[in-house]
């Protein structure tokens, strides 16, 4: 039976929280679409081709961790913005986003899954955005883990190479997570007592901080780290409404 797109809104809306969070660009829905669904799908970054999988599987709704508008918002068409609105209104396809009420949250969120993935079960808070946590401590039990342990599990977790800045203790038994652009939570984390860092793309000033923080700094690409929130937001509307969901994988290398 398909479903309401005012209903799963309103769901994800209370799921996640999304007004507790002063955001780069809007949550929730950015392109308007059908009003009923009863297919779904779920990708990282709302661009082109991702949108032409979406038609090719004859989905209503696209949910997105990446939107197509930040800031203030745009203030001209572009030819590649043109190209993308055509592409949904073409297949009839409402696009929603949900940036960092997806990386906070402690059981859908990209940092929680990634902890979890590590075998992690103990997990806490830090990196503050405008007053609300979206990263998260998580804790290994007994001495923790052999470090090269741990960046092996970070590799085979999200399928993608690392970069580590070797410069922490021998063993870990807290690392702190930000997925996706996450460097200059560096010293919050040393602050919180974390042994090691992971986030997905580093900043040039990464090496520098984690050195002189002496910890760990491990960066396993922007992509790759936040798969895991959204995957897992599809699969729950698809649970919640009885709709068939797929993931849609655009693999990036940052």
């Amino acid at each position: 039976m398909p479903a309401s797109i005012t209903e799963i809104l309103e769901d994800v809306d209370r799921l996640l929280g999304c007004g507790r969070f002063q955001d780069y660009g809007p949550n929730g829905l950015q392109v308007p679409g059908p009003s009923e669904v009863s297919a779904v799908a779920s990708g990282v970054s709302a661009h082109a081709e991702l949108f032409e999988l979406a038609a090719a599987e004859g989905v209503q709704l696209l949910m997105v961790h990446h939107g197509l508008f930040w800031g203030d918002g745009f203030r001209t068409v572009d030819p590649p913005l043109k190209v993308r609105l055509k592409l949904l209104f073409d297949a009839e396809i409402a696009l929603v986003a949900y940036h960092l009420p997806l990386d906070a949250h402690l059981e859908i969120g990209n940092n929680a899954q990634i902890a979890r993935a590590l075998g992690s079960h103990e997990l806490g808070r830090f990196a503050h955005h405008q007053g609300e946590p979206i990263g998260i401590l998580a804790s290994f039990p007994g001495d923790g883990l052999p470090a090269g342990e741990l960046f092996e599990r970070v590799r085979q977790a999200t399928q993608h190479d690392t970069l580590v800045f070797d410069s922490g203790p021998a063993r870990v038994r807290r690392l702190a997570i930000v997925s996706g652009a996450g460097s200059d939570f560096v010293p919050e984390a040393a602050a919180a007592g974390a042994d090691a860092f992971l986030t997905g793309e580093p900043a040039e000033r990464a090496m520098g901080l984690a050195r002189e923080s002496r910890l760990h700094f491990i960066a396993a690409g922007h992509y790759a780290t936040e798969t895991f929130g959204i995957r897992r937001l599809g699969e729950h509307v698809a649970e919640r409404f009885g709709l068939r969901h797929v993931f849609l994988d655009v693999p990036n290398p940052v």
